[in-house]
């Protein structure tokens, strides 16, 4: 079993990193696998809602969010990280997500359906509850299970060595990470006993306006 953890910050090694690599640490010593996806500090653009991924599978765009859904097929279970900008996620996780997402969604890819997944943040100080909101909301609207700890998912601190100083939000890094264990092995003895997923019905789209 195998857990990508995606780092939304423009920094390889700064404060979000040290939360997922708590997570990361902790998930491996469960046995589960991990691998840090970093998406780098190259411009993303925004979904353009062209729908080319429904026909194609992939989106228009040739750069790191292609690169991500050729991995995300075969991951058991995903941690999206991000630092708090303006009370809100990156702009360029912000991106990423809407494009992963969509084009999973319209491509029938389902990368992500009935995996674990949560999210992490990390800020000098606040902002981190609407971004922690923000995040999730991905992860309901696909239909995956949402992983939770003893806390919201977050650390503090403006620099690394500062967020190694936030015992209980690393302490909250290894709860959700060890959660995420459990819920992966638990799935995993689910399916060897046989046990069938959802019966899924065809999706209903209601638009508000009448005529």
């Amino acid at each position: 079993m195998n857990v990508l953890l995606v780092n939304g910050s423009p920094h390889a090694s700064g404060c979000t990193y040290t939360a997922l690599d708590e997570v990361a640490k902790t998930l491996n010593s469960e046995g589960i696998e991990t691998q840090v996806f970093q998406i780098g500090v190259k411009p993303l653009a925004g979904c353009i809602a062209c729908k080319t991924c429904a026909k194609t599978g992939r989106c228009t765009f040739s750069d790191r969010v292609n690169d991500f859904l050729d991995l995300a097929k075969d991951a058991d279970g995903f941690i999206f990280g991000s630092p708090v900008h303006y009370a809100a996620a990156t702009g360029a996780i912000t991106s990423f997500m809407d494009r992963a997402f969509y084009t999973d969604l319209r491509s029938g890819r389902q990368s992500f359906y009935l995996k674990p997944a949560a999210g992490i943040v990390s800020a000098r100080r606040a902002g981190t509850t609407a971004t922690f909101d923000q995040l999730n909301k991905y992860f309901t609207l696909s239909e995956m299970p949402v992983i939770s700890s003893r806390y919201w998912n977050m650390v503090h601190g403006a620099t690394p060595e500062e967020v190694k100083k936030d015992l209980e939000g690393l302490q909250t890094m290894r709860v959700l990470a060890r959660n995420m264990a459990w819920f992966l092995k638990c799935k995993e003895a689910g399916i060897k006993a046989g046990v069938p997923f959802p019966e899924k019905e065809e999706a209903i789209y209601t638009n508000f306006i009448r005529e």
